[in-house]
C-alpha cells in the first residue's frame, strides 16, 4: 500500500484537554514553578510591554522575547573583548529565555493522560501496514510514546524511525540501509527530549531530566510564526528533520493534516511546492467557522483546489487513515 504523510498539530492536544494544552495555561504553569529564578523572571518581565502584567501570556509576548533573545545572541557573539557589549544580566538573558521556552514545552510533554486507545490503535495499525510518515508540530508525547509502546517505533527495525542513536544526532541517521524501508517520525518543531550535552545533541530517555551542565531550549520552536524558520535553521537536528520532511512528502500519495491551524508559513510553503501527485486531506473540528469558508481557507493555504476537508465533532474520532 502506498505511503502517506500524517502531520499532527497542537489541535490534537486541544481536542483532548483544551485547558491544559492552551499556550497561556502552559506559560502560567511554568512561570509559577521553580524553573526560573526571581532574577531570571525579572529579566523576562522587563522585556514585555507595560500591559503584559505579571508574566508572558501568548504568541505576541513570545515574539517580543525572541527578538530580545536574538539581539542578545548577536551581542554575546561579539563580546569577547575586555569590555562586553552586555551587562552580566544581559549575558544571562538567552539562557533564561531558552530555559523558559524549554520547560513550557516540557510541561506539554508531561501530560498525565493519553489519547483514546481506538484512535492510537487504528493509527498504529495503519503505520505498521504502510510505513507511512509522521510529522509532529507540537511538543507533547501523545503520539510518540504510544507508538514506542506498540513498537511502531523500534530503532531501525520498526515501521517508523526518528533517527536518534545513543551517540546523538547526525545527518545520515535517517538513511535507509540494509534493506530497511521504515517511514520517518519527524519532530518538526523539536522535542523536550532534545538537549545539548558535551557539544552533541542527544535525546533524553522519557523519564530523564537534563543535568546542570546541559544546554536546553535550542531545539524547541516555541515562538511567533515569523521566527520559526530561523530557529529551525539554527538547529542541526531540526534542519535535518525538515530536509527529510520534503523527502517524505515526495514519497507519499497523500498528506493528512490533523489538528493543524494552517498558520505556519514555513510549513505551508513546502506543502504548496509538493509534487502534483500528492493529495491533501485536512481533518478539523466542525465548530471552526462555516464549512464553505474553511474549504476556501485550506485551498488557499495549501495551494490546491482539490484539497479535501473533513470536519468532525472531535478530531479524535477520525479513523480514515486508509481512505482513498
Amino acid at each position: 500500500m502506498p505511503r502517506k504523510t500524517i502531520i499532527f498539530g497542537n489541535g490534537l492536544g486541544m481536542a483532548l484537554d483544551p485547558e491544559f494544552f492552551s499556550l497561556d495555561s502552559a506559560i502560567g504553569r511554568t512561570w509559577g514553578g521553580d524553573v526560573l529564578s526571581e532574577e531570571q523572571k525579572r529579566l523576562v518581565s522587563q522585556c514585555l510591554p507595560p500591559d503584559a502584567y505579571d508574566r508572558p501570556h501568548g504568541e505576541a509576548d513570545m515574539d517580543t522575547l525572541h527578538k530580545a533573545l536574538s539581539a542578545c545572541d548577536v551581542l554575546n557573539s561579539v563580546g569577547e573583548g575586555r569590555i562586553h557589549w552586555l551587562t552580566p544580566q544581559g549575558q544571562g538573558f538567552p539562557r533564561a529565555v531558552r530555559r523558559f521556552f524549554y520547560y513550557i514545552a516540557r510541561g506539554f510533554h508531561r501530560y498525565s493522560d493519553g489519547l483514546p486507545d481506538p484512535f492510537i490503535d487504528a493509527l498504529a495499525g495503519f503505520l505498521e501496514e504502510t510505513n507511512s510518515h509522521v510529522a509532529t508540530l507540537n511538543y507533547d508525547n501523545l503520539i510518540y510514546q504510544p507508538l514506542i509502546e506498540r513498537e511502531v517505533l523500534r530503532g531501525y527495525d520498526g515501521a517508523l524511525c526518528d533517527g536518534f542513536h545513543d551517540s546523538g544526532c547526525a545527518p545520515d541517521n535517517l538513511e535507509r540501509r540494509y534493506n530497511h524501508d521504515f517511514g520517518y517520525y519527524l519532530h518538526l518543531h523539536g522535542s523536550p527530549l532534545f538537549i545539548d550535552r558535551d557539544r552533541a545533541t542527544i535525546k533524553l530517555a522519557q523519564g530523564d531530566e537534563p543535568s546542570s551542565g546541559d544546554v536546553v531550549g535550542s531545539h524547541i520552536v516555541l515562538t511567533h510564526v515569523r521566527h520559526k524558520a530561523s530557529v529551525i535553521d539554527a538547529s542541526e537536528v531540526l534542519f535535518i528533520y525538515w530536509r527529510y520532511f520534503v523527502q517524505a512528502i515526495g514519497e507519499s500519495e497523500e498528506v493528512i493534516l490533523l489538528g493543524y491551524s494552517g498558520l505556519d508559513v514555513h510549513l505551508n510553503a513546502i506543502l504548496q511546492s509538493s509534487p502534483q501527485h500528492v493529495r491533501f486531506r485536512v481533518v478539523e473540528w466542525n465548530c471552526v467557522g462555516e464549512e464553505a469558508v474553511r474549504v476556501q481557507f485550506w485551498r488557499q493555504r495549501l495551494g490546491r483546489e482539490d484539497t479535501v476537508l473533513v470536519r468532525l465533532p472531535s478530531i479524535l474520532n477520525f479513523d480514515g487513515w486508509n481512505a482513498a
